[in-house]
């Protein structure tokens, strides 16, 4: 992957001040930023400056060459009133393409854009979680739609009876993405989530939302990422890459690849490193390393499931520290069983080339699973330099190749290695203690 460069911006400054209405004073202001967005964009481009202080903001929609920048001690609150986000946006749910409510912080079609600074993002997600519960009848309805042939402009959602809750951050068919230093707690559902966009560089964020499916980093068919030095602590996968859902992922038909992540820290989510389950898509060239995974359910998680088609090529897990998660803390499944729709089809995925190396830790419940499908196995994975304390040691069946080098595993309860299903195994230095 080539380098990816910071996006460069006009030399010019817009503080949001200077856009407030004076009728408003004393008042919440909402769009005083977007205001300023649009200014500044009409001059050519430009950093739109928010300064220390509470700013309670409606959605902001970024335009090309716009970098939003929060000064140190800088809090931007969004609104938690569900018809401030509207009209609706094209976006994509869950790995389907739809219209609903706009994002909290919206891009689309754009280029060289920005969210950067020392400030703070509260996306007054408590208002919108429990749509979760609400949600079914909605998600059903658009799961299906590419299968029963409902065009995507007929996909009209934005109602508090479909219930489908917007991302956080969301900038789509964009390229040059810039997203630096800021903290961002609370959003309503998926944190961050570039959808089709190209060159995206994400530094030293810091992500803390306990809500459901309050994914922290979702690339989303996305082209040339890098995420480095960055904090997550969610209600659900910490770092997720998809590329769409079933039957409408295969019609957009856009991986998601090259992807690098390094020097990032994940706690408490439902998986640590994830790939998956929306990656109908494809997603291929992923280098994940000196990353540390502690506490949550699972650390390094790639998730399928009959149905999702797609496939996983080209993989590299490498120096990953994964301490006290409750379930795997390596997992490689094709019977994921939490997926918000079922499938129509049988269709499988397709992994191969799957590289976990340099792993350590202590306190899972089971140091390795691998599960393909009976017919239709997982191709190449491979173990090499692993070390890893748990309850239950390693269990894997049916894989075509199966290449284990220098494993140790230190099982309290179940020593058992259960390797069923194999057709090639190739095994150097592997012992249970």
């Amino acid at each position: 992957m080539e380098e990816i460069l910071i996006p460069q911006f006009p030399d010019r400054v817009c503080a949001i001040q200077d856009f407030a209405l004076l009728e408003l004073a004393g008042n919440a202001d909402k769009d005083i930023i977007q205001r300023a967005v649009d200014a500044c964009a009409g001059l050519g481009g430009g950093t739109v400056v928010v300064p220390e202080g509470n700013w309670i903001s409606g959605p902001i929609h970024l335009r090309s060459h716009i970098c939003l920048a929060l000064e140190q001690g800088a809090v931007i609150t969004f609104s938690d009133n569900f018809a401030d986000y509207l009209p609706v946006v094209f976006t994509r749910w869950e790995g389907m393409e739809c219209y609903n409510y706009s994002p909290l912080i919206y891009a689309r079609d754009c280029e060289n854009i920005a969210v950067t600074g020392q400030g703070t993002l509260i996306g007054s997600g408590e208002a919108w979680w429990h749509w979760k519960k609400l949600q079914q009848e909605a998600a059903n309805k658009l799961c299906y739609a590419e299968s029963l042939g409902i065009p995507v402009e007929d996909r009209i959602y934005g109602t508090e009876e479909a219930a489908l809750r917007p991302s956080f951050i969301q900038p789509v068919n964009c390229k040059n993405v810039w997203i630096e230093g800021i903290s961002i707690k609370d959003g309503p559902q998926w944190t961050v989530h570039p959808v089709y966009c190209e060159n995206v560089l994400i530094q030293n964020i810091r992500i803390v939302s306990c809500g459901p499916n309050t994914d922290g980093l979702n690339p989303d068919s996305c082209k040339n990422v890098l995420i480095e030095n960055s904090y997550f602590e969610t209600g659900d996968d910490c770092i997720a890459i998809n590329s769409g859902m079933n039957e409408d992922g295969w019609r957009v038909n856009k991986p998601c690849e090259n992807i690098v992540i390094r020097n990032c820290v994940m706690r408490e989510g439902h998986g640590g490193l994830v790939i998956g389950s929306g990656m109908s898509g494809g997603v291929r060239n992923v280098y994940a390393y000196d990353c540390k995974i502690g506490g949550g359910d699972r650390g390094i998680r790639l998730k399928s499931m009959r149905g999702r088609g797609g496939y996983v090529e080209n993989v590299w897990f490498e120096n990953i520290e994964i301490d006290d998660v409750r379930e795997e803390a390596v997992q490689i499944n094709m019977f994921y069983g939490y997926s918000t729709v079922v499938p129509k089809t049988q269709t499988p995925s397709v992994f191969d080339n799957i590289h976990v190396k340099e792993i350590a830790g202590k306190g899972a419940k089971i140091a390795v699973e691998i599960r393909g499908l009976p017919e239709h196995r997982l191709k190449t994975i491979c173990l090499e330099n692993i070390a890893l304390s748990a309850e239950t040691a390693l269990v894997c069946t049916d894989v075509e190749v199966m290449d284990i080098k220098n494993v140790h595993i230190q099982a309290t309860d179940d020593k058992t290695i259960e390797l069923t299903k194999v057709q090639k195994l190739k095994v150097q230095d592997l012992s249970i203690e």
